[in-house]
């Protein structure tokens, strides 16, 4: 392996990042200040709950033990739950954190376990019925949780959920490599890039072990309970192609705004480019929750009542004019103190409002939404 091999690497999301629009890609990878989202939490509290779960120590239990998994399994998901609550808290951007949704997450754990009772051949039943024999029998099946798979180039780079055997594979045993999903499931098959995730960990997998069994990718949807599988010919040369072509740059990539990739990036206010095609009506604007850049007119420190004036782009980095066009806010919670913070610091700037909701004539801000400067990037921040 040459010395520059591993100067960068890929993994799936980046490369469906890059596809997305290759300036979301770019600036996804300038250090800027991370924004954390209540369903990734849950998400990697169900993950991290199911790999305490798989290596859990039993060897001391009685095989006939029942009544033990539900409180197990609610012990082990409060404790990820409140670590990741505490790192969601530490991110620099983030909303409320919502404790309700505690109930939902745990419906999600116990969707992954139903999955995985299947895969182990074993009946459907509740989880106080469940002894410590049969999740034995279910920890027999799991080879690994959380692998860190890398190709032999050492370009690409991927994080493997499970990789459980395969008890139907046609008389010989195999492997599945399974990705949890904990988001809503498909409406008939994968998509696009939920597939080439699956098959990006099948093909590192059959890379690194060159006498495995017969491999298949499933993806493993915990809150409807069912497994979609992923077919189709290697796709590594694909990603070797496309790593050659992210490798990052003093100067921005090129930007292509379209909904698909705008409506949940969340560089916006880094990127000059949406704000334009924003303006231009290659975008969207309506809808109930929007995205603004403006200048504040005058805010009441003490109702939370707030004037706007939208701005219009000039030219391509991001300078702003004024407009005619001024709206009246209700800043409530979180988006109130941001704004009164900046206000304090005398910035006069131009602001990014992220998630404001359209309520008739009247916008709405509250502990769903941010304000943060507008602060267009041209070029790579230093190391």
């Amino acid at each position: 392996m040459d010395a520059t091999s591993r100067d960068y690497q890929i993994s799936p999301s980046s490369w469906n990042r890059f596809e997305e629009c290759p300036r979301k890609y770019w600036l996804s990878r300038q250090r800027l200040p991370g924004k954390a989202s209540m369903p990734a939490s849950m998400g990697t509290a169900i993950h991290n709950s199911v790999e305490d779960l798989c290596n859990l120590e039993l060897s001391d239990r009685e095989g006939d033990e029942v009544g033990w998994l539900q409180s197990t399994a609610r012990d082990v998901l409060e404790g990820n739950w409140e670590s990741e609550r505490k790192e969601f808290m530490d991110t620099p951007r983030h909303p409320r954190w919502k404790s309700e949704m505690f109930p939902k997450a745990f419906e999600g754990l116990v969707g992954a376990l139903s999955i995985m009772f299947e895969k182990a051949a074993l009946p459907k039943s509740e989880l106080t019925e469940v002894t410590i024999r049969s999740w034995r029998q279910v920890q027999a099946i799991i080879l690994a949780t959380e692998d860190t798979l890398e190709s032999d180039c050492g370009r690409l780079q991927g994080r493997l959920d499970l990789l459980v055997i395969d008890k139907e594979s046609g008389g010989k045993e195999g492997w599945i490599v399974a990705d949890l999903k904990t988001g809503k499931p498909p409406r008939t098959e994968l998509s696009e890039k939920v597939t080439r995730q699956l098959l990006f960990y099948r093909d590192l997998m059959k890379q690194r072990n060159p006498e495995h069994p017969p491999i298949i990718a499933e993806g493993w949807y915990s809150s409807n309970k069912t497994v979609y599988s992923a077919d189709g010919p290697s796709i590594l040369e694909e990603a070797i192609e496309a790593w050659k072509t992210m490798e990052l740059s003093e100067i921005p990539f090129h930007a292509t705004p379209s909904q698909a990739a705008c409506s949940f990036c969340e560089w916006k206010a880094w990127c000059p480019k949406w704000w334009i095609a924003r303006n231009e009506g290659q975008l969207g604007g309506g809808g109930v929750f929007r995205d603004e850049v403006v200048r504040l007119v005058r805010l009441d420190r003490d109702s939370g009542a707030a004037l706007f004036e939208r701005t219009t782009p000039i030219g391509d980095e991001g300078e702003l004019n004024g407009s005619d066009y001024r709206f009246g806010a209700i800043l409530k919670g979180q988006a109130l103190e941001q704004i009164k913070l900046l206000e304090q610091a005398e910035l006069d700037a131009h602001l990014f409002l992220g998630s404001v909701r359209v309520d008739g004539k009247i916008v709405h801000m509250g502990d769903w939404s941010e304000v943060i400067p507008w602060a267009p990037i041209l070029r790579s921040t230093p190391d």
